[in-house]
């Protein structure tokens, strides 16, 4: 059975100094994202596109939920399977190729996850459920672009 499922955010843009958008110098690229019961997510364009590096910007944005819904399904999947993760790091690298008109598109996106489990025993299947979850991401699902991981298995020493 398929299941849909909704999701809403609220994008307000912030950064009209006055003057709108009458030259490409003359406004803010800041944003303020929302989702109701949420902390806002305050957001610009990169920096190399006159953006505020303070800020969020939506290739952050992009990577980091790549890399936060492949931790969600490995984590989930490590305990269908019996595999105690004590630790989950990652290290999300996005690739991107700006055209001479502007536009662009990632090419790739590389996950480096660091998980520390606790049974060396666990190491090879801990390993090979990160290619599971990275067919279970939704996000990854959803990209035109090869989601790659490079995930290392530590065991805590005790």
């Amino acid at each position: 059975m398929t299941k849909a499922h909704q999701y809403q955010t609220n994008l307000v843009w912030t950064g009209n100094k006055g003057s709108g958008t009458m030259d490409y110098r003359s406004y803010d690229r800041s944003y303020v994202i929302s989702v109701s019961h949420k902390p806002d997510i305050l957001g610009s364009s990169d920096s190399a596109f006159m953006g505020d590096k303070g800020r969020y910007n939506p290739e952050d944005l992009l990577v980091s939920s790549l890399s936060s819904c492949h931790m969600l399904w490995y984590l989930h999947l490590c305990s269908q399977n019996g595999i105690i993760v004590l630790d989950y790091k990652d290290t999300a690298i996005g690739r991107m190729t700006e055209k001479d008109d502007g536009s662009g598109h990632f090419t790739e996106v590389v996950l480096n996850p660091i998980v520390t489990i606790n049974r060396a025993e666990d190491i090879e299947r801990a390993i090979a459920l990160h290619e599971q979850a990275n067919k279970m991401c939704f996000i990854a699902n959803s990209c035109n672009f090869p989601v790659r991981h490079e995930a290392q298995c530590l065991i805590e020493k005790s």
